[in-house]
């Protein structure tokens, strides 16, 4: 099964809101998806992170980072090629990561204009 998959799954059976994948245009080169998903409270939201980095780990994928648990209003999970945002809903209404991430992706370097 895919990384990407894994991470889905694993916010699914935990209960996560709202799971959107984002698929990553190759230029970007951060990552190859962008998974986002709310959690109802600060402590599923920060649970949501430590699973997928414990589901991972046993799977054989030692390099899962986390970064924001402790607050768990926004937590972030590096997981290589996939990069998941976790938020409580208020605060992922806020920052609309979503939209960011999409016009991102859709806006290759080539797009853009160079002033002559």
């Amino acid at each position: 099964m895919a990384l990407k998959d894994l991470i889905v799954q694993s916010l699914d059976e935990d209960k996560a809101l709202d799971i959107e994948v984002i698929t990553l245009d190759e230029q970007v080169g951060l990552a190859d998806y962008i998974v986002v998903a709310s959690g109802t409270s600060s402590t599923q939201v920060a649970r949501l992170g430590e699973k997928i980095k414990e589901r991972l780990h046993g799977r054989g994928i030692p390099e899962v980072r986390i970064d924001g648990a402790s607050q768990g209003n926004w937590v972030i999970v590096d997981a290589g090629d996939v990069i998941v945002h976790l938020f409580r809903p208020e605060v992922r209404e806020f920052y609309n990561i979503e939209k960011m991430w999409t016009v991102a992706a859709q806006t290759a370097p080539s797009d853009y204009q160079h002033a002559s």
